[in-house]
């Protein structure tokens, strides 16, 4: 196959947000690698609190990280140049090229113009995508006909016809009125850039397909575009998927008796959810968002996620009553696990003198005896180590990654990890172990049953989650079930894509776009 000097490129734009483009575009992304091109994926600009950090240490969407490997490459900061990271409504971290670049009301944001400092980094990591691969998926980011955003624009449209993509246009039918949003979408936008448009999808379809079939004719005889198909729902995908749908569902899941039975404080501003979903897919685990603290009652092990604004969700866990369950739920032999602003919050006190998030200082919830201190130097790095909290020399390994701006200093507690290198700066005194190129990472009780750490995504790696899951067992009384058990849902989850992309081609008719990608010309 011909390896041109600048890629040919499909978007996938959508009638607002949460319409499913970043899972389409991650079936397309597959379905092309399969097919034998070299492509790689490609959002401008993303919002998200959901992140992940590239071997080289820069900070995408996961959506982006779940799209480069459909692609069968490494991630890459020049696939999602620009990431917003909500602080709240109407203030965001900026992280332009995987590095943070500044905070900013969302005012201020955008107010400033296409031709701003911005958009610069935009064509460059395009451009350097563009002249390495032959394909370029392209994600547009809430809906195609922002009019009152279109002279600010840095997402959909401008990148388009930087790319000179021809476009497949999404609608999502679950929330209904798929008829007003691809119509409405197709009216708003220019008469050039409707003739982009190649093809529409409805995604998210229940039920029989074929009773859409008159929708299908309206629409496309409304429009002149064609359907390239109808996609349904997938059940049980067990991919890392950006928005918030999973968590919706699983504030529905009942505990039972003999499972293991997992609580997670769903916060305001939680980052990075999807430290969870390997556990919410083991066979023997009942994982529960718990909105207040009566959702949360009956866990086993209750577990404070990721924050982007550690205080004020600490601040709003307390309020719904949260910090006398968990003082409760340790006095009963329960387990606390803190993730990032999790472990944070455990602790007597977290203090932000610089306004790294809020400003001020607080109270943590006094399990753990650490202090934490935010800083202005953001901490993005993927570790490797063995997990020392489930003890012993044959600690099972860990691999995961960093994304924290605080120094937490342990003040005598045990380390729950040895991690491999060196210990990242901002870090505190250096902690020696017995190898001169390893550091320690988070902080337990002394009893064990309280516990937090800085890595994102540890529970990934099925030794250490088994044996975590396998120690909470014993505790309830049940047998340690097969190691065996937590390998396969780890090579479930490793097929997902391809049966998502497998889903995606038996629903869509693909050939078009594959004919304009192999010959040139339009779709």
């Amino acid at each position: 196959m011909p390896h041109p000097s600048r890629a040919k490129a499909i978007a996938i734009l959508g009638t607002g947000s949460d319409v499913g483009k970043s899972m389409i575009t991650s079936g397309l992304c597959r379905l092309l690698y399969r097919a034998g091109f070299r492509v790689a994926p490609f959002k401008a600009q993303n919002m998200s609190l959901n992140s992940f950090v590239t071997p080289e240490g820069g900070e995408i969407g996961r959506a982006q990280a779940l799209q480069a490997e459909a692609c069968g490459i490494p991630p890459h900061v020049d696939m999602n140049p620009i990431l917003l990271k909500p602080e709240s409504d109407s203030r965001a971290q900026i992280i332009v090229q995987g590095k943070v670049f500044a905070t900013r009301e969302a005012r201020a944001y955008f107010a400033r113009s296409r031709d701003s400092e911005l958009f610069q980094p935009v064509e460059r990591s395009y451009n350097r995508l563009a002249s390495q691969y032959e394909v370029m998926v392209i994600e547009g980011a809430g809906s195609a006909a922002e009019v009152n955003l279109r002279d600010r624009d840095l997402v959909n449209w401008p990148v388009v016809e930087m790319a000179d993509a021809q476009v497949v246009l999404v609608g999502d039918i679950d929330r209904g009125g798929v008829f007003a949003q691809i119509i409405g979408t197709l009216d708003l936008i220019t008469p050039e850039e409707r003739d982009r448009v190649c093809g529409i999808v409805i995604n998210k379809f229940r039920g029989d397909a074929a009773l859409f079939a008159d929708g299908v004719r309206f629409l496309t005889e409304r429009t002149g575009i064609p359907v390239l198909g109808i996609l349904p729902f997938l059940r049980d995908l067990a991919l890392d998927q950006e928005d918030s749908l999973d968590v919706d569902i699983r504030r529905q899941v009942a505990f039972q008796r003999d499972y293991i039975n997992l609580a997670v404080i769903l916060l305001p501003h939680m980052s990075n959810f999807t430290d969870f979903n390997a556990l919410a897919g083991e066979p023997d685990v009942a994982l529960r968002y718990a909105a207040t603290p009566e959702e949360a009652a009956g866990a086993d092990a209750i577990l404070l996620p990721g924050s982007k604004t550690t205080l004020a969700d600490l601040a709003y866990l307390r309020g719904k009553g949260f910090e006398s369950l968990l003082h409760g739920h340790v006095h009963r032999g329960g387990e606390v696990v803190g993730i990032c602003g999790g472990y944070q919050m455990l602790g007597r006190r977290i203090a932000d003198p610089d306004a790294v998030e809020s400003g001020g200082s607080g109270e943590g919830l006094g399990l753990l005896q650490v202090t934490t201190v935010l800083m202005r130097e953001k901490i993005t790095e993927q570790v490797e180590g063995r997990a020392l909290y489930l003890g012993g020399p044959a600690a099972p390994p860990v691999r995961g990654y960093l994304i924290h701006m605080g120094r937490t200093d342990r003040h005598g507690h045990r380390a729950c990890f040895e991690l491999q290198g060196k210990e990242p700066s901002p870090a505190g005194p250096r902690d020696v172990t017995e190898r001169d190129d390893a550091w320690l990472d988070g902080a337990m009780s002394d009893d064990g049953l309280v516990w937090g750490t800085y890595i994102h995504g540890l529970f990934d790696e099925p030794l250490c989650r088994r044996a975590w899951l396998n120690r909470l067992r014993i505790r309830k009384g049940l047998p340690a079930a097969d190691m065996a058990l937590s390998q396969q849902v780890n090579r479930q989850r490793s097929g997902a894509m391809d049966r998502w992309a497998d889903h995606v081609e038996r629903h869509l008719d693909l050939a078009p776009i594959l004919a304009f990608l192999r010959q040139g010309g339009t779709v």
